[in-house]
């Protein structure tokens, strides 16, 4: 249950991070220049760099990157405007979040 409880957050992180970059790539198309559509690609990115930079904090450090883990997606619910088809963004980060924190003090208490 322990080594489970691990591997879990950090997985689902790394998934939801592919899935969130995966929303990058709209922007190639066969009109647009590939340097104008490398740009944005890169811009369109920003989300996931941040989700990576989140992820490695909490590899490390579950309690404080599972609050920023929540932190995210009430960023998340903010910036694409709360409804239930959103929910399919800003609930992952909230599930993984609770995921480390669970983690961390599951571990604590050992």
């Amino acid at each position: 249950m322990k080594k489970t409880l691990y591997w879990i957050p950090r997985v689902l992180g790394i998934l939801f991070i592919l899935f969130i970059s995966l929303f990058a790539l709209d922007v190639f198309d066969a009109h647009t220049p590939f340097i104008k559509a490398l740009a944005g690609f890169f811009i369109h990115l920003i989300p996931a760099y941040l989700l990576i930079i989140i992820l490695v904090i909490a590899w490390k450090k579950e309690l404080f990157g599972g609050m920023l883990y929540i932190l995210m997606g009430i960023v998340f619910l903010f910036i694409i405007r709360f409804n239930l088809q959103t929910l399919i963004i800003s609930a992952p980060p909230f599930l993984i979040g609770a995921l480390f924190l669970a983690s961390h003090f599951i571990n604590k208490q050992r």
